[in-house]
């Protein structure tokens, strides 16, 4: 990893994880509708999953991935069905809606793994660690063990970033829990947050196509 590429890769990391999509989505959804706690645990699941994609690249399973149209297709229109599944779990879920501050330990697993599965299904992580990524790496060296450590380094500053940013989104979205007070304007607000995951879970398979 050269120096020299250490600050082009923060700005790209940066301006990828501040443009609109499933994770930004899905933690303003949570954090508005359901509280900041929830919010966090989501954040929590989110930064697991980019880890493990990352990690998977690193040691070129996601290039496996990438390679397979059957494979590349079944992981972008099952991250899309999912999103959608949560979208509808969310509009359901709006009439009994609730602020939770202090949400049960079921509910706090169901989240992490909503966060979890959000990523692990996202096709949009493997085609940053596999397409962005590596031309931030410096293999004039030719030595592969270098490379991975590098690799990992950088799957670790993208994660610390996007974590950064996912924590600030929950702690802006859950400012709005005094004006959600109203459970009229709650439901309204998480139907509206609903169809907005939706629209992104169609935008993500549409943008993902090769």
């Amino acid at each position: 990893m050269l120096s020299s590429t250490i600050a082009p890769y923060l700005l790209t990391c940066l301006l990828i994880e501040l443009t609109p999509g499933p994770n930004m989505g899905f933690l303003a959804l949570v954090a508005a509708t359901k509280g900041r706690k929830l919010g966090f645990y989501t954040v929590a699941g989110i930064t697991l999953g980019l880890l493990t994609v990352g990690l998977l690249a690193a040691i070129g399973l996601a290039t496996i991935i990438d390679r397979s149209d059957f494979l590349y297709e079944t992981l972008r229109f099952g991250g899309g069905a999912y999103l959608l599944w949560l979208a509808w779990q969310q509009w359901r879920e709006a009439d009994g809606s609730l602020l939770e501050l202090k949400p049960s330990v079921s509910k706090i697993r169901q989240y992490f793994r909503y966060g979890l599965a959000v990523n692990l299904l996202n096709p949009k992580a493997a085609v940053f660690y596999i397409a962005i990524l590596p031309t931030y790496l410096n293999t004039s060296d030719n030595n592969a063990g270098s490379t991975v450590l590098d690799a990992i380094g950088l799957t670790l500053i993208y994660v610390s970033i996007a974590s950064l940013i996912h924590v600030l989104i929950v702690v802006f979205a859950g400012s709005l829990q005094p004006v959600l007070q109203k459970d009229r304007l709650r439901k309204t607000t998480a139907r509206i947050l609903a169809v907005l995951l939706a629209a992104v879970a169609v935008w993500m398979v549409l943008h993902t196509a090769r």
